[in-house]
């Protein structure tokens, strides 16, 4: 806590040296950053897994931790191709031996040539190794039907997140009614609202259209601009498609009508896209914002900005924990992307195993391959069973009473509505606590479930959320869904 004057005084007295940094003294923009997916109820998560290791009783055995998504934390098991890959480059001496095959082989020998000493050990260039870049770029174009991606458009990243404060960095500037305003979808990832309090930059809230299945409407976007200009001076606007913690998928008409509007309205454009390989409805398919916009040819082809983000934390890699991603930059002006190179080299290099990664999730084994049914198979199953819990999510959510869940159409969570008495709210505002922030925490102590109160996301007035992952395995997240929709009526009935 920080210390008042009259400590300061009492410190000096007892003859000690007063704290050159306190929350007073601090950066206070640093104060106002909130990231509600590792939050206050997570923390009180961590507090309950070690009552429970210390034999204390709970009316639950385990904590099921449904707040991130974090899939190897939750049961899923890495993909085989790219670990075979990551263990060769790590230990080249694993290279003689029989128990990896000669595809997995000839990768870790290719990556290592790229590598300074030939070692993942070395710092890669600032962007990232060079051939991986190439092979990101030779990826864009296959996922895009053809439209040429250029490596020195492509910057590699510790994980996407990284790569988005680069270019949010880069878009802050101004004071007062100067200062830059960055539109961002609400429900949004905390990221966005974090970095911009951390930079002193406006968040400019856009509201997704929850009856509407989260759909994004333009006119929505104008108002939000409209009302903005009268405080900042609005220059960038994000999409996070598939969206989290929404789910929802964009339509192409959607995506052509957004960049339509951030090129009338000078705005760059931050596409998230970091779920793309992460779509279950039959009905969706996944558009990349840097296809759309060339397919709508010229003015817009050749000027609207755009960077577009991917990482390898999500799809059906889950390797959060390497930490690998990228950023392709389209449109940038040239003496700015060196300016993106400058900042970048200040901070060294990505993560040379997340790289390695990276480069297995943009180039996995052909066809050809001694290492392609496995790896198709494992990918298939993953990809599978993530559709079959999206399903099953917004099935069991809808059938309980005051609990309604959109489709999840794609991405890793579902983010339902539920509906709270007027008592707990009310009980809720005299514990200084948001409504759902209090149904979360009451949830968390009586059953174990572990999931993020909409509020930390954004939601309209007046509505209450949650966001939980679907990562669980099937076999605990049926029991996990029951548990939570059967809480929901026990609280309701408490506070009616």
């Amino acid at each position: 806590m920080a210390l008042r004057a009259g400590e300061h005084s009492q410190e000096a007295a007892n003859g000690l040296k007063e704290k050159v940094l306190t929350l007073d003294s601090m950066n206070p923009y640093v104060r106002r950053v909130e990231y509600a997916v590792r939050g206050p109820i997570v923390q009180r998560a961590l507090e309950l897994e070690q009552e429970l290791r210390q034999g204390v009783k709970k009316p639950f055995t385990e904590v099921i931790r449904a707040n991130i998504g974090d899939a190897q934390a939750m049961g899923q098991i890495p993909i085989t191709f790219p670990r075979q890959v990551l263990a060769l480059c790590v230990h080249p001496d694993l290279l003689n031996s029989p128990d990896f095959p000669d595809d997995a082989k000839r990768r870790a020998e290719r990556i290592l040539q790229a590598c300074g000493g030939h070692s993942l050990g070395a710092y890669s260039i600032s962007a990232g190794v060079q051939m991986i870049r190439e092979d990101v770029a030779r990826y864009i174009e296959r996922r895009d039907g053809g439209i040429p991606a250029d490596p020195n458009n492509i910057f590699l990243s510790t994980g996407a997140s990284d790569a988005i404060v680069t270019v949010l960095k880069l878009l802050v500037t101004g004071e007062g009614r100067t200062r830059t305003g960055v539109l961002i979808p609400i429900p949004q990832y905390p990221l966005y609202s974090a970095a911009l309090a951390e930079f002193n930059a406006v968040q400019v809230d856009y509201y997704l259209d929850e009856e509407r299945a989260w759909a994004l409407d333009v006119a929505e976007l104008r108002r939000a601009l409209r009302q903005a200009r009268d405080h900042c001076r609005p220059r960038a606007l994000c999409v996070i498609n598939p969206g989290n913690p929404t789910g929802q998928v964009q339509t192409r008409e959607c995506i052509e009508d957004v960049i339509r509007f951030a090129f009338e309205e000078k705005l760059f454009l931050l596409a998230d896209e970091v779920y793309q390989d992460n779509v279950y409805a039959e009905s969706s398919q996944f558009h990349s914002f840097k296809k759309v916009l060339t397919e709508m040819g010229p003015p817009y082809a050749a000027q609207q900005e755009l960077a577009s983000f991917h990482s390898i934390s999500k799809g059906y890699m889950g390797e959060c924990g390497f930490r690998g991603g990228y950023v392709e930059v389209v449109n940038m002006d040239a003496a700015v992307k060196q300016q993106m190179q400058k900042l970048r080299s200040v901070r060294l290099c990505p993560p040379t195993p997340g790289q390695v990664l990276l480069d297995v999730a943009v180039s996995p084994p052909a066809p050809s391959d001694p290492s392609f049914p496995r790896f198709q198979a494992e990918r298939r199953a993953v990809l599978a069973e993530l559709a079959a819990k999206a399903k099953l999510t917004e099935q069991v959510f809808n059938e309980a009473p005051g609990i309604r869940c959109n489709p999840v159409q794609g991405a890793m969570y579902s983010f339902p509505r539920v509906q709270l008495p007027p008592r707990a709210v009310q009980r809720a505002q005299e514990l200084g606590l948001a409504p759902d922030m209090f149904f979360c925490l009451r949830l968390l102590e009586e059953t174990g479930i572990c999931v993020v109160p909409g509020s930390g996301f954004g939601q309209r007035e007046g509505t209450y959320h949650f966001r939980m992952t679907i990562l669980p395995p099937m076999e605990k997240l049926r029991p996990l869904l029951e548990k939570l929709s059967q809480f929901h009526v026990k609280f309701t009935r408490e506070y009616s």
